[in-house]
């Protein structure tokens, strides 16, 4: 029984079959023009087909002595070649389609293998559909060296990625060539791209510096997901999948191919939803792409797309402690699996569910791209695009006398709440209702929700020519607007009539008319806004310019960038009237950066690179010290920076590719803004944080024989604070001077507090430093392939979050080496099978995950206290999350 979800869903994907003798035919394709490798081209014997490699390379299986090969991929003329026995046929040169034009951005923002000097991993369509199952999109990246992609809570789409050490903040994230992350704080939420897992073609992770052609790249790396478009073949697909605790996804896909009069639809629905792996984290998601793109003539293409994933889950975002856990495991598991545990879980009086950790969102993402050959060695790819999202989660409000937001926490810093916890552990929302009603000053405790109601729109034009036969150049413009409109409204009273926002009693008459007495003491209900009401809005525009020189065995490149980035923005709470408006606080960016390739023969080659880079600091805790309820900015703050450099070599033979290459990374001035309370809430301004990023990567790829194949990947992080005496002075709200007693004074005065924290030395936490990985397909007759993967992942430090209260006013205070986290790693399983249902193609595939079931700690966090007397991190103060355990999926898809 222990090991029956495994049995279950790798025997479902394997129907009797009658072994077959298989042929081998293999091949490298190349552009007939450059002689370069085409990356990702489709080659397929009927409905059967696989991927070529990043060397070109393909190897598919042949039955019979006949056999017919079609090899496509966009902007190219489809080859057709007939087989009549297994075969080499060697190199395979596919040209240009005049029909099809090739797509600038897109194109140029890949890295290409023995031309492009950087770092590369790429993941197709096909690893991404056999492996991932019901896994995290992100997930697909964890055989990649470098990368660490983890679940945090372990919620439906609340996970995150990093990149040598880089978090989703300094990690840029591309779709079809357009940045997602977030203008404020550099996030990616991938619940709101949960549609791309179906529809990508091919998802490329450049660590390092990278090959983007933008005006405001990325610190840590770059991940390119290309969708699917004008060159998905004729037909659809319709799928069913099921798999642990109650996951089910309907999809279905439908393209018109190329047809004769230029036009070219396609389109893809689902429905998934599930119970989550842990405790009350149930789902529901609607995903929709299409993209509709019209050749006119040989110059001109136009292409629309738009998607999106309309969804809400139920999330576990609060930690516990070692001994909370203990206690969880001893008290409520109830001989359940303990680690599933959600301390936000709970009900009402009438038992129906509630929560204090919930998000809704939905945000659709629509491009519009025209491709125009000007002539044989000119063309001009632009793209306008918006993204209009709307939506948000939960936050727990409170009167601040008796009660506090933070008893709206199923934990605080690990502890776990115990002032609202029922006999069987779920939170007693109960008894929130039950103190609500028995007060005569309206609800204690509230429940809002934050809305986010995102406009952003953006413009990314690219010309690029050639000239003398070796030079490719490269220019463009990349403007982007942001407005995101932020408030809290009540959704619940929890029992009570009305409730009286403290914030209000924040709010100066001088720069707010409105707040008044009765202003203050306003009984609110449902729909009312709480807390906060603003505007913030982003004005980025940039243009950059790139040149490559590409002759014999060498390719160069030399590219650049600026842009200037306005941040402001406009209050409806705190600030009314000529006080509604804040300062534009603007910061002059841009990157320079170059890099060599030198192909030594056709089997060896070595890379080096060197970029500068300074990019704007973020909005929150960056350009203001306290968006949320004042208009002061801070005159502090700098641009962050970073110096990158790298050195890397490869091998490639027809059948193995080793690569390996060492890199550095300096990230000056990081932004980090720490709220504290004397007599009044006020902030620190951390100034001059660094970091250093150093390690070795090795990757290995072996295809011996048609039946295997087979990788292997190791990544040596060495990820460090560079900073003693990053110093921080303290400000009000409103940007005045405090005193170490809470006193007013003139900034930089011999009384103006401030705390200082040493950091040089200590590791950076959050993502593991060494990581490993071993992967290996097997393909024993047609149709038929099963693998496996195992990832180990190993000095990985617990993440610092430091409260500005923990700083002492006017010391020097050390941060401590954080805790280091146990060694762990992860086994999983795949396998498919192609085969005819009547006249149809169908697959069945099968996916297990962790399948050991281990519940290793995969993400913890230092307590927050930071002291000269610590020596050391008491293990049993950190708090943390167990990673889930096993996963399964069975998925039946049937082609037409």
């Amino acid at each position: 029984m222990i090991k029956k979800n495994i049995i279950v869903a790798m025997l479902l994907s394997i129907p009797q079959f009658t072994m077959a003798q298989s042929k081998t035919i293999t091949g490298v394709i190349i552009d007939s023009d450059t002689k370069n490798a085409v990356f990702g081209a489709v080659i397929a014997i009927g409905d059967y087909k696989v991927y070529s490699d990043m060397d070109g390379r393909f190897s598919l299986p042949a039955e019979g002595n006949n056999n017919e090969i079609t090899v496509t991929y966009i902007g190219y003329k489809p080859i057709t070649i007939n087989v009549s026995k297994e075969h080499n046929l060697g190199i395979v040169e596919m040209k240009m389609d005049t029909r099809v034009l090739p797509d600038a951005i897109i194109t140029s923002q890949l890295a290409v293998p023995r031309k492009t000097p950087v770092a590369v991993s790429n993941v197709l369509a096909s690893q991404i559909e056999e492996r991932l199952g019901n896994d995290e999109f992100v997930e697909a990246l964890k055989l990649s060296p470098g990368v660490h992609p983890n679940r945090v809570g372990g919620s439906w789409a609340d996970s995150e990625i990093f990149v040598r050490g880089f978090d989703n903040t300094n990690v840029a994230t591309l779709i079809n060539g357009i940045p997602v992350n977030d203008m404020e704080n550099g996030t990616v939420y991938w619940s709101n791209w949960a549609s791309l897992s179906e529809v990508t073609s091919v998802m490329q992770v450049q660590r390092g510096i990278g090959a983007t052609k933008l005006s405001a790249p990325s610190v840590g790396g770059t991940i390119n997901i290309i969708t699917k478009g004008i060159e998905a073949k004729k037909g659809g697909s319709v799928s069913q999948s099921f798999g642990n605790d109650g996951y089910q996804r309907t999809s279905f896909s439908l393209s018109t191919g190329l047809m004769d009069n230029g036009w070219a639809i396609n389109v893809l629905g689902s429905y998934t939803h599930g119970d989550g792996y842990a405790q009350g984290t149930n789902f529901k998601v609607f995903n929709y792409f299409a993209n509709i793109s019209k050749l006119f003539n040989a110059n001109h293409q136009l292409s629309f797309t738009i998607f999106g994933a309309p969804q809400e889950h139920y999330s576990r975002s609060n930690a516990l402690t070692k001994a909370d856990w203990e206690m969880v495991r001893t008290k409520y598991s109830q001989d359940k699996d303990w680690r599933r545990f959600n301390p936000d879980y709970g009900f009402n009086s009438t038992g129906q569910r509630k929560t204090a950790d919930y998000n809704k969102y939905h945000m659709p993402f629509m491009t519009l791209k025209h491709l125009w050959q000007i002539n044989e060695k000119s063309n001009l790819t632009t793209t306008v695009y918006a993204a209009l999202g709307s939506g948000g989660g939960y936050n727990g409000k409170a009167n601040e006398t008796t009660y506090s937001e933070y008893d709206w926490y199923g934990s605080d810093y690990g502890k776990l709440n115990m002032k609202f916890r029922a006999a069987d552990g779920t939170f007693d929302y109960a008894k929130i209702e039950a103190i609500n009603k028995a007060s005569d000053s309206g609800s204690e405790l509230i429940m809002s929700r934050i809305r986010g109601k995102q406009n952003w729109y953006g413009l990314l034009s690219t010309f690029s020519s050639q000239a003398f036969g070796c030079i490719d150049w490269f220019a463009g413009m990349d403007s982007r607007y942001y407005k995101n409109q932020h408030t809290n409204e009540i959704v619940d009273l929890f029992g009570g009539e009305y409730y009286i926002d403290p914030c209000r009693s924040e709010v100066n008459i001088n720069n707010n008319a409105l707040a008044t007495d009765e202003w203050k003491n306003q009984h609110l209900g449902v729909g009312d806004v709480v807390y906060r009401d603003y505007d913030s809005f982003i004005l980025q525009n940039g243009i950059f310019a790139q040149a490559e020189y590409n002759k014999n065995n060498i390719n160069t490149f030399i590219s650049g960038s600026i842009n200037l980035t306005d941040f402001w923005k406009y209050d409806r709470f705190y600030n009314t009237g000529s006080n509604a408006r804040s300062d534009t606080k603007g910061f002059w960016c841009g990157n320079i950066k170059a890099g060599i390739n030198y192909n030594f023969d056709a089997h060896n080659n070595a890379f080096f690179n060197i970029g500068y880079n300074s990019k704007a600091p973020q909005f929150k805790s960056g350009v203001f010290m306290s968006a949320t309820s004042s208009n002061v900015t801070n005159d502090r703050v700098k641009n962050e920076k970073s110096f990158s450099t790298e050195l890397g070599y490869s091998f490639h033979n027809r059948w193995l590719v080793f690569k390996a290459n060492a890199y550095y990374t300096k990230w000056l001035d990081k932004s980090m803004t720490k709220k504290g309370k004397i007599t009044e809430q006020y902030y620190i301004n951390m100034t001059g944080v660094h970091s250093k990023h150093m390690g070795l990567e090795f990757e290995l790829r072996a295809t011996p024989a048609y039946w295997v194949e087979a990788g292997a990947m190791l990544s040596l992080g060495n990820w460090k604070w560079d900073s003693d005496n990053v110093k921080g002075y303290a400000y009000t709200l409103s940007g005045q001077a405090v005193t170490p007693d809470g006193g007013i004074t003139t900034p930089g005065a011999p009384d103006h507090a401030y705390a200082t924290i040493n950091m040089k030395g200590i590791h950076i936490g959050g993502s593991a430093q060494t990581t490993a990985a071993i992967d290996v397909t097997f393909k024993p007759f047609t149709g038929f392939r099963i693998g496996g993967g195992f990832t180990h992942y190993s000095r990985n430090y617990a993440y610092y979050s430091l409260s500005g209260s923990s700083l002492k006013l006017g010391k020097e205070m050390n941060v401590v080496e954080p805790w280091k986290i146990p060694s762990y790693g992860c086994f999983d399983l795949w396998s498919s099978y192609k085969f005819m249902l009547g006249s149809l193609h169908a697959t069945v595939s099968g996916q297990v995950s962790n399948v050991f079931n281990n519940h290793y700690i995969e993400k913890a966090w230092n307590p927050t206290t930071v002291s000269q007397d610590i020596v050391s991190v008491n293990p049993d103060d950190v708090y943390l999350f167990y990673s889930i355990g096993r996963t399964w999926t069975v998925k039946l898809k049937v082609d037409f």
